[in-house]
């Protein structure tokens, strides 16, 4: 066996309040340009997962939900779109890679690394002004739309928009979600906009359990002890509250048929998320910034991988924007229960705006479109280093 580690062209990237390791399939080993556990190995070797010591020292990961990712992108096979976009999240103590859901925020990214890529057609690029990348969400099987800011023939990063859990300001880009719900149009597997969860041991509570952006259940704060406002310390910090939430998580992916077995809910880590909702109520931000009962609609706490987030997931941003536009679901009624074509909801880090229309055609709700702000920004290009595959396999 080889002892000389193998390279891989690689690109490090921020979308959202996210980030993570892009690839081009083209790019990859010929072990890992088709799913199984080649790929999986490559991709856990670079993040550097499992991390006994939650570190992520030895790999390009950073140790937490929002910073353990990994993407691969290539030509579209899907009539009408660019770039095909395949999403990886990474256990940091476990060799797992949860391929179930999307990562909203690295969606901003996408765009930019396909057009730097040359993965989208020169025609629909323009030297300046905007371009319009449709992407096939492969993981889901959904289109989502990017709209990416030129200057100059290149991709423009750097701008005056500011996101709430990002640290400075970039070039902002508008991504769509068109039909966030899934193929079968079962945005409410239940059938229910609020329904009664029990969990075994921990007790019953109103959840609305949506599939928009991602599978994710809704709790009332108030049923669970909180308030809203609780920062990452809070929850993050008390071991019997994250085996909690994990439980009602479980328990919930069950009741919207996700997994079959009570156990399986091991095994599928990304999805469903869970969150707790709230009133307005005035308070800080992680970051020092005041928000007040006027500068939202409601308050939103989401849980990632077993942790609070410490701002908001993209795709779970979609699941809250779609929620508060339908009258009855739990986010609706906390943001006051009035009909909305958009919400501004609060995060640990700040706020966050999102636009949804939802319409109800013979019983069945159903939501066209889900659009928000983020930014993206190449942080590093060039290659990764790993051990040759048959040292991590």
């Amino acid at each position: 066996m080889t002892m000389k580690q193998i390279k891989i062209a690689a690109t490090y990237m921020r979308g959202g309040t996210s980030k993570g390791v892009f690839f081009a399939l083209n790019d990859l080993p010929e072990a890992a340009k088709v799913p199984g556990a080649a790929r999986d190995a490559m991709l856990l070797r670079v993040i550097g997962s499992p991390d006994p010591y939650g570190k992520h020292t030895d790999g390009m990961g950073g140790a937490t939900s929002s910073t353990s990712k990994t993407v691969i992108l290539s030509k579209s096979t899907k009539a009408d779109h660019d770039v095909d976009y395949l999403f990886g999240q990474v256990a940091i103590d476990k060799p797992f890679i949860d391929w179930s859901g999307n990562c909203g925020n690295l969606t901003a990214a996408v765009g930019a690394f396909a057009i730097s890529k040359g993965l989208v057609d020169p025609i629909n690029v323009p030297g300046n002004g905007v371009a319009v990348v449709r992407i096939w969400q492969a993981n889901i099987s959904k289109t989502i739309i990017a709209h990416i800011p030129m200057q100059d023939g290149e991709v423009l990063e750097l701008g005056d928009f500011e996101l709430d859990g990002v640290t400075f300001p970039a070039a902002e880009v508008l991504v769509e979600f068109v039909d966030p719900a899934d193929g079968e149009g079962a945005m409410f597997p239940t059938g229910n906009l609020v329904d009664e969860l029990n969990v075994p041991g921990v007790g019953t509570f109103a959840a609305t359990m949506i599939n928009a952006g991602i599978p994710t259940i809704f709790l009332n704060a108030q049923e669970l002890g909180y308030d809203g406002t609780e920062l990452q310390e809070v929850i993050n910090g008390d071991a019997a509250a994250l085996a909690k939430f994990e439980l009602i998580r479980a328990y919930g992916a069950l009741k919207m048929g996700l997994i079959d077995d009570i156990e399986q809910a091991k095994t599928r880590q990304h999805t469903p998320k869970v969150a707790f909702v709230a009133p307005p109520t005035a308070h800080i931000s992680s970051s020092g910034k005041a928000v007040s009962v006027d500068d939202v609609d409601l308050l939103v706490r989401a849980l990632s991988m077993g942790k609070l987030h410490h701002a908001m997931m993209g795709t779970a941003a979609v699941a809250i924007g779609t929620a508060a536009a339908i009258p009855g679901t739990l986010v609706n009624l906390a943001a006051g229960g009035t009909e909305r074509s958009h919400v501004r909801f609060g995060h640990p880090s700040g706020t966050l705006k999102v636009g949804a229309t939802a319409a109800q055609i013979q019983g069945v709700w159903s939501v066209e479109k889900v659009s928000m702000s983020r930014s993206a920004r190449v942080l590093m290009e060039g290659y990764v280093r790993i051990p040759p595959l048959d040292s991590v396999l």
